[in-house]
């Protein structure tokens, strides 16, 4: 089967076509297998995609093969791929269909196989503030939908925080389909720094979604404006909070195509 390989920042994603992976008997068992970065491939998950006049359609499973929504990350290294195979020039419009709806991403600027992109992502959803137990810790939470779950603690974003809170955040059961978490420390009214852990798949480097999400929970509740600087340890993206929605712009870069052997 062939496959590419893309990232976002570090947020990296394996691609298959959809018609080749509709033989496969077990495709979440395909995806770990994938995923794996000793025993596979190695990605943060699987797009399963299939191209259309006006950009493509995906499927996303994570790498412990579980389903997401969508991945904001995950629309740009498809759109880069079709960027570089159709040959689109900067202006030029792509649509990604997914399972939280169809994204539209623009085309910035190009330079080889790496695209920038502003993509619409759709208005946040049910945001509020909530209080939930974490080891019997009351822990402050901001929880809102962004096409999938997302769950934001306002603080110091620090590594032991991480593991000692977005973890168990993640699966705690306030989120039966489990959740995006991070960590945002608002550094000034338009920058916020990340850390991020991310569902069915753990600390990430990157999160689109995970970023639009940090961007909300901080203009609505820690003093950020509404166009905002977003750091997480891949690199910063920007987010702007208006009437439309959410838009985020970044880049993304195609690495390689690959051809898989396994069973």
């Amino acid at each position: 089967m062939k496959l590419i390989k893309a990232h976002a920042y570090g947020n990296d994603f394996l691609m298959a076509d959809a018609a080749a992976v509709a033989r496969v008997p077990d495709v979440p068992d395909f995806a770990r297998r994938l995923c794996d970065r000793h025993r596979g491939v190695g990605a943060d998950g699987l797009l399963i995609v299939g191209v259309t006049p006006a950009g493509a359609a995906m499927r996303l499973l994570n790498a412990d093969g579980s389903r997401s929504e969508v991945s904001g990350n995950g629309v740009r290294c498809l759109g880069a791929w079709l960027a570089s195979t159709r040959g689109l020039a900067v202006g030029a419009e792509l649509r990604i269909d997914t399972e939280a709806g169809p994204k539209t991403l623009t085309i910035l600027e190009s330079a080889g196989h790496r695209h920038t992109f502003r993509a619409a992502m759709g208005q946040p959803e049910h945001v509020r503030r909530e209080r939930l137990d974490i080891g019997g810790s009351p822990v402050d939470v901001v929880v809102l939908r962004v096409g999938n779950p997302q769950c934001v603690v306002l603080g110091p974003a620090t590594i032991d925080r991480l593991h000692a809170i977005a973890g168990p955040l993640a699966v705690h059961p306030f989120f039966p389909e489990g959740t995006n978490v991070e960590l945002a420390t608002v550094e000034s009214p338009d920058r916020v720094r990340i850390l991020i852990w991310e569902r069915g798949v753990g600390p990430t480097e990157s999160s689109g979604t995970g970023t639009c999400a940090a961007a909300v929970a901080a203009a609505a509740y820690g003093g950020a404006g509404r166009d905002l600087q977003v750091v997480a340890p891949g690199g910063t993206q920007r987010v702007e909070w208006t009437g439309d929605g959410l838009w985020l712009t970044g880049w993304a870069e195609t690495l390689c195509e690959i051809d898989w052997w396994g069973a």
